[in-house]
């Protein structure tokens, strides 16, 4: 394809804008799985499938998914995949350049009259989001087979199971056993996607490839204390849930503001007080929280020791406590053969690429368990995500496409060669 070659940006960028338009009414930049405006959404995901050439088809855990054949159809495709459900009152890139940077590299090829050797697919992961069932990253869980029964039947709190929420979307959840794709199913798994943080940025820089993906473990903590009124019950007779709760928020911060070999973040993302009444004592208090580091271990010791930390306060205060593990991807680390084959693909494009790990979960978190993986990243200005604030420029996404079709087609004569290990 050589230098020349260049992408329709202006055909891209308008189909960012589009679905990033497809939202809830009362909340910016909103599409929440397993609802209309994400089916709306994968709607249109699926129209420049089909518009590409693609063969579009939703697999047992709903993830959709385009493939077209390549000139060697029984080897293992070349997946690129993401998403485009987004946290509440997200953004407009996050996950949607990966997927429709995926359908926009496929249209050119089929307009440029190319084949590649490999079969390639790619892929709209459902729900890589943290749900309302209190998982992350569920159609590449299916996929791989790491979405477990009792994952299945997590509720959200109108009491919908995950499994009839995965039927909703389109799914089948009594055939995702069956649809499972284990090691040698996929030859590489590609993924491009805003930073979501400051690096590239600050450093100036356009495009960076990813070095390995921080491992995440959340759980879910219910603490139990006695509701009584606010009023008549002495400070030193309450079981206050809540405040036992403040206890905890503030000793994860201190844990993980500790020095360590690795970075490391902890956060509580949700709390539910119940019976959440002014002039109750609070009786009881159910949180998320979640740990991240690029190294396992310490996400392993630092939750266990928050537990831990817990499971005392409670006993001091005469709370009941249970904590359950929702969800764990484990981190990963990208083979040098490709993050050195995605770097000269971003020479090749811009003259420069930077290599950093990334912060954020992604399904390649997931994928990782049955085949290699390989991230680009784009710029986030400001290092915002996940807010209405988020911006890429056009130029940078376009530039990201071209870089991660250039890596496309390296690997894609690479892979058959039995010199070529990951």
């Amino acid at each position: 394809m050589g230098n020349h070659w260049e992408m329709n940006e202006q055909r891209l960028w308008g189909n960012i804008m589009t679905l990033a338009q497809i939202t809830n009414l009362d909340k910016p930049w909103t599409r929440r799985p397993f609802t209309s405006s994400y089916e709306e959404g994968r709607a249109f995901v699926t129209e420049l499938m089909t518009d590409a050439g693609l063969t579009v088809y939703k697999d047992a855990s709903s993830n959709v998914i385009g493939r077209i054949e390549g000139t060697e159809p029984n080897w293992a495709p070349i997946l690129i995949g993401s998403h485009t459900d987004t946290v509440s009152s997200g953004g407009r890139f996050d996950g949607i350049i990966g997927v429709l940077i995926g359908i926009e590299i496929v249209k050119c090829l089929q307009e440029q009259g190319q084949t590649l050797r490999h079969t390639v697919e790619i892929v709209d992961f459902t729900a890589e989001e943290p749900t309302d069932f209190g998982i992350s990253t569920v159609g590449s869980r299916g996929m791989v087979g790491t979405l477990t029964k009792e994952m299945l039947s997590l509720k959200d709190p109108e009491g919908r199971t995950l499994e009839e929420a995965i039927r909703f979307a389109g799914g089948k959840p009594e055939e995702i056993e069956g649809e499972i794709r284990k090691t040698g199913d996929v030859a590489l798994y590609l993924e491009i996607h805003i930073e979501q943080g400051p690096v590239l940025i600050e450093s100036e820089k356009i495009l960076a490839a990813v070095t390995g993906i921080v491992g995440i473990q959340r759980y879910r903590i219910t603490l139990t204390g006695q509701p009584d009124h606010a009023g008549t019950t002495p400070m030193s007779m309450r079981k206050d849930a809540l405040a036992g709760a403040g206890q905890l928020f503030t000793e994860l911060e201190s844990i993980c503001n500790e020095e360590y070999d690795s970075p490391i973040v902890g956060t509580v993302g949700t709390v539910s007080v119940y019976p959440n009444a002014a002039n109750v004592v609070p009786g009881q208090v159910t949180f998320t929280f979640e740990v991240r580091s690029i190294d396992a271990n310490l996400v392993e010791q630092t939750c266990q020791r928050f537990i831990s930390f817990a499971e005392n306060i409670a006993s001091e205060r005469g709370l009941s406590i249970n904590a359950e593990l929702l969800s764990k991807s484990d981190p990963i680390v990208v083979s040098d053969v490709v993050r050195n084959t995605i770097v000269a693909a971003c020479e090749e494009t811009v003259g420069h690429a930077v290599s950093i790990p990334s912060g954020a979960g992604h399904d390649a978190n997931q994928l990782a368990k049955i085949a290699p993986v390989g991230m680009i990243f784009v710029p986030s200005k400001g290092g915002r995500s996940h807010c209405p604030e988020e911006w890429t420029e056009s130029s940078h996404i376009a530039d990201g496409a071209k870089a991660l079709s250039r890596a496309l087609i390296s690997f894609d004569e690479k892979i058959d060669n039995p010199r070529f290990t990951f």
